[in-house]
């Protein structure tokens, strides 16, 4: 069993910088690939970045491409989502899950106005 909890989130202008965190406990994440998800009012959970267990590998969205940066620490079991430049159509609960399984976090709320 994986507990996940996400935190980080809140309210910012456009243009402004949040990082998030997602610390999991029970288990080690150090050997699965994780996500960060979101899902805005009204629209499906969709996939925002992940990273390999190793953090080699990385994939990004399209619509955050150049300026949200995934990363983990395996020794601390924690996984960041680093958002630059955020616009109002970042605006969402941000998820992080282990990739391949139904371990997800609670969530935490980001608001970007404009």
């Amino acid at each position: 069993q994986v507990q996940l909890v996400e935190s980080g989130g809140g309210l910012v202008q456009a243009g402004a910088s949040l990082r998030l965190s997602c610390a999991a406990s029970g288990r080690t994440i150090s050997n699965y690939a994780m996500g960060w998800f979101r899902q805005a009012p009204g629209k499906e959970r969709v996939l925002v970045a992940a990273i390999s267990w190793s953090a080699i590998s990385t994939y990004y969205a399209d619509s955050v491409k150049g300026r949200f940066t995934i990363s983990r620490d395996n020794a601390k079991n924690t996984l960041f989502l680093q958002m630059n430049s955020l616009k109002p159509e970042d605006t969402a609960v941000y998820y992080c899950r282990v990739s391949g399984t139904d371990y997800w976090g609670q969530g935490t709320q980001v608001t970007v106005s404009s």
